[in-house]
């Protein structure tokens, strides 16, 4: 009866590579992430993937086609995945955000309630992504054959894995930044009636891993 779920970053853009903030800014893979995401793709061959849900930004869906070609499967897209609305912040480079907002991007950090300037909270960002995996619960049927892939953006897989495992909202930072092309990796179990009585929840996730980069046996 158990779940597993790949929550995997896409690969690096020129943005990426120059340290600038991207939120819902629809850029591409650079030459670098094309490769970074096959070589994911071979990495995870193993780990018996049968859905693939992206973001439907487009370094993200770039990213889970380059998977769905090795696996063989569709990619269905949704924009409940995509990264934070950076608002003012998109197009600056952390420099560039320092300088106009001191402190701030320590303090958007550390506080999952904080937004940027016309922005979006973490908050929010992880109860959005936390829809898709909930309905997937109850609507697909295969999961406990096979893993669900899901590709998205280091902001929201960070969120949405501190959503999964129910952790308080000031151990938000305890996960490490998520490199390109690297993924979490989560288990869920059905909780047994006894204990179902006493939590809101029907599933316990337990993270089997973060920042991986080679399948697990």
């Amino acid at each position: 009866m158990s779940r597993r779920l790949l929550l995997l970053r896409h690969g690096q853009t020129e943005f990426n590579a120059t340290r600038r903030m991207q939120g819902h800014l629809d850029t591409e893979l650079s030459d670098v992430g094309v490769a970074q995401a096959q070589r994911a793709a071979e990495n995870m061959a193993e780990l018996h993937v049968g859905k693939i849900i992206s973001s439907d930004l487009k370094r993200a869906h770039d990213t889970a086609l380059v998977a769905a070609e090795k696996f063989g499967l569709p990619v269905t897209t949704d924009p409940r995945l995509r990264e934070t609305d950076l608002g003012d912040w998109q197009g600056k480079t952390h420099t560039e955000v320092d300088e106009d907002f001191p402190g701030a991007r320590a303090r958007w950090r550390f506080d999952a309630h904080w937004a940027p300037p016309n922005a979006e909270t973490r908050q929010q960002v992880a109860l959005r992504a936390r829809e898709v995996v909930d309905e997937l619960l109850a609507e697909h049927q295969a999961w406990e054959d096979h893993a669900v892939l899901i590709v998205a953006h280091g902001g929201t897989i960070s969120a949405l894995s501190a959503s999964l495992l129910g952790l308080a909202e000031s151990k938000h930072p305890i996960f490490s930044n998520l490199g390109n092309t690297r993924w979490a990796q989560l288990v869920g179990r059905p909780v047994v009636e006894e204990v179902r009585q006493h939590t809101d929840t029907h599933m316990q996730w337990y993270l089997e891993g973060w920042n991986l980069s080679s399948s697990l046996s």
